[in-house]
């Protein structure tokens, strides 16, 4: 009867989650982003949300670093009407499904240089998703069927959901080599040094707001949010604790609102204090683990006895008592860099647990009922990729396909052989379901 009150009590307070992640994951994920405060949806058109200020804080981060890196390398803003006009359309009638609102287009005399581009845009997608999401992801290159349509090659970055047994593609850089440029497409041309007219070489990358999707599924927990300090809209939430005593009150409310000051004043940014009297603490406690704010500063009349505070992890749930005195930003700022390296590398042994390595067909369909990631050589051939998710959906039902196949490569022995055909493997690939 108790657990039956505590489940109305959520439904009707939309506080907490009604499923476990493991459990439902599916329904988890939309319970989570709506009662975690990251998006509304719009109710009237499919597809159509709104980005909350907890969103936007995230992406705002991402999208300032990014930008500022890409200015290094000379590359300029443009914003583009929504609209454009029908010869257009129709030359890009083959793309229009896989072109994101926020991308890179580039242009370059020698493909040695577009190259090299298409290599660094990928290295900062990385570092977006492992240094400031926590999200480890895998770079390498698109199988020949997985490529961009107009692309020479395609480069991506992949995430791994375990709950959910699914890669999902983090971020692209194309090559586009001249496929773009010719004339009887936009006709780009320069006039190199010794005055020929040659068509450039183009590149193609963007990410978009999956980033975010990403943070949660791979983050987030029966609780709610987990949201890593870098990114973070509030990296730390002040919360008292009263007592009855009238004296006690004023004077935690007091320790709390300095406490918060002397944080921002030390240069730890992003401090929320909630001195809201209607709320009891228990809720608030729920409410910001559900917000998924890093890290809870308690002061109760204890604490304010003992001038220190309590620190509660949101990625672990750990508790630490910290000197309210000069020292204190200190600590809090070595907390929130742990709980940043916390994340990242309790993310990467979950996924790193997921990744099998298999050499049969028999191996390949008992790893992907198992939701592995796997790893797995074979011969490169479009037609047998093909086939590949052909005989899985007869045979297992639902749908396979190649992830991408990593720049770091295992070592392939002679002899090695294609686990779907049997000839002669040329690489290895990850290979799973997928978003």
């Amino acid at each position: 009867m108790c657990d039956e009150k505590k489940e109305k009590k959520k439904k009707e307070t939309g506080l907490g989650l009604s499923v476990k992640k493991d459990e439902n994951f599916g329904e988890w994920y939309s319970q989570v982003v709506v009662n975690g405060e990251l998006i509304n949806y719009d109710g009237k058109i499919a597809g159509c949300y709104v980005l909350r200020p907890s969103a936007v804080s995230v992406w705002r981060t991402m999208k300032d670093f990014f930008e500022a890196e890409i200015e290094k390398m000379e590359v300029e803003e443009y914003k583009f009407p929504m609209f454009i006009s029908d010869s257009n359309l129709q030359k890009e009638k083959d793309h229009l499904q896989d072109f994101a609102p926020e991308e890179g287009h580039t242009a370059f005399a020698t493909k040695e240089e577009a190259d090299a581009e298409v290599l660094q845009i990928l290295e900062l997608y990385r570092r977006i998703y492992e240094e400031f999401l926590a999200v480890p992801v895998v770079k390498g290159q698109k199988t020949e069927k997985e490529t961009f349509p107009g692309a020479d090659y395609t480069t991506s970055i992949e995430a791994f959901i375990p709950e959910a047994g699914r890669g999902i593609q983090g971020a692209t850089s194309h090559s586009l080599g001249h496929n773009f440029a010719k004339p009887e497409m936009f006709d780009i041309k320069f006039q190199d040094a010794k005055g020929e007219t040659k068509m450039v070489w183009q590149n193609s990358w963007g990410y978009s707001i999956r980033t975010i999707g990403v943070m949660v599924m791979v983050h987030g927990d029966d609780k709610g949010l987990v949201i890593p300090p870098r990114v973070a809209k509030y990296k730390a939430v002040v919360v008292p604790v009263p007592s009855k005593d009238a004296a006690d009150v004023r004077g935690i409310f007091d320790a709390c609102a300095a406490t918060a000051k002397a944080l921002e004043n030390a240069g730890v940014k992003r401090v929320k204090i909630d001195l809201k009297d209607n709320y009891s603490p228990g809720w608030k406690y729920s409410r910001y683990e559900l917000l998924g704010v890093p890290l809870r500063i308690e002061i109760g009349r204890n604490e304010l006895a003992k001038q220190q505070v309590c620190c509660v992890r949101r990625d672990n749930n750990s508790k630490s008592y910290v000197k309210r005195d000069e020292g204190l930003a200190e600590e809090v700022k070595k907390l929130l860099d742990d709980i940043q390296q916390s994340m990242f590398d309790a993310a990467k042994k979950k996924r790193d647990a997921c990744v099998q390595v298999v050499k049969t067909w028999d191996e390949f369909k008992a790893a992907l009922a198992q939701k592995k990631m796997i790893l797995a050589p074979w011969c490169d051939e479009e037609e047998v990729e093909k086939e590949i998710k052909e005989r899985i959906k007869d045979e297992e039902g639902g749908t396979v396909k190649s992830l991408c196949t990593p720049f770091e490569q295992p070592e392939l022995h002679e002899g090695t052989l294609c686990f779907a055909t049997g000839k002669p493997a040329k690489k290895w690939t990850y290979w799973g379901r997928s978003f």
